[in-house]
């Protein structure tokens, strides 16, 4: 993990007291998520100032570059997070939601590909593994509505992430904790699509949904820490 000063380090243990007590706090007799809207919301809001931190500790040139592009891209994401908790006016809350999202997450992969060379071999295999997994889950003998192809779409988004940042990860192992975190969201948005495509149910899934978008938000959003390690 990239060092911390105090006031990252107070951001991310702000964060995690805000998803994580809201966790085991919460309660929930439907056993859908015991995480409250407004406790989800704060957690979010924590990550956008932490990037924002971030950025104001870059100095100019790529690594300010790369620390912009990652705050902008958390700043969507809790536009999603708003969109998704129905707190902002939209006439389908999902299809806003993704659509912030895929803007953060064009954020993310123009971060990581300013930053360094990419290894487009790991991209591809990346894309063609998250390609081959919807159409086996998600599109295969059902029926093909508009938001499902806008899913795809997003999932191909988010999955270009996860592989940038393992690209990146190859070349400089500090980077893992982005690797790491575009994992995390996948995996989030994976469970998210079961809910809204499989009609999948299974108990607390909300709060699965939080456990991996949550940290993997979090840790792309220190992978600012990890480039300013590389200065010097």
């Amino acid at each position: 993990m990239p060092a911390l000063d105090l006031i990252a380090l107070l951001l991310i243990l702000l964060w995690a007291a805000f998803l994580f007590g809201g966790w085991l706090r919460g309660k929930d007799p439907q056993r859908y998520r015991r995480m409250p809207v407004w406790t989800r919301m704060a957690s979010s809001a924590m990550l956008v100032l932490l990037g924002w931190y971030g950025f104001l500790l870059a100095p100019a040139g790529e690594v300010a570059t790369f620390a912009r592009l990652i705050a902008v891209g958390m700043t969507f994401g809790l536009v999603g997070d708003l969109f998704m908790a129905g707190l902002l006016p939209a006439p389908n809350r999902v299809l806003g939601g993704i659509t912030a999202f895929g803007v953060g997450h064009v954020a993310y992969i123009s971060a990581i590909v300013g930053y360094r060379p990419v290894l487009w071999w790991v991209v591809g295999l990346g894309l063609l593994a998250a390609a081959g997994l919807f159409y086996a889950v998600f599109l295969h003998n059902k029926k093909r509505s508009p938001l499902l192809w806008a899913a795809l779409v997003y999932s191909l988004l988010l999955a270009s992430t996860a592989a940038l940042g393992v690209s990146l990860a190859l070349q400089l192992p500090l980077f893992a904790v982005l690797a790491a975190g575009g994992l995390l969201f996948f995996a989030s948005d994976l469970i998210l699509a079961l809910e809204l495509f499989n009609r999948t149910r299974f108990p607390w899934l909300g709060d699965w949904v939080w456990l991996t978008y949550g940290p993997g938000q979090a840790l792309i959003v220190l992978s600012i820490w990890a480039a300013l390690q590389t200065v010097g």
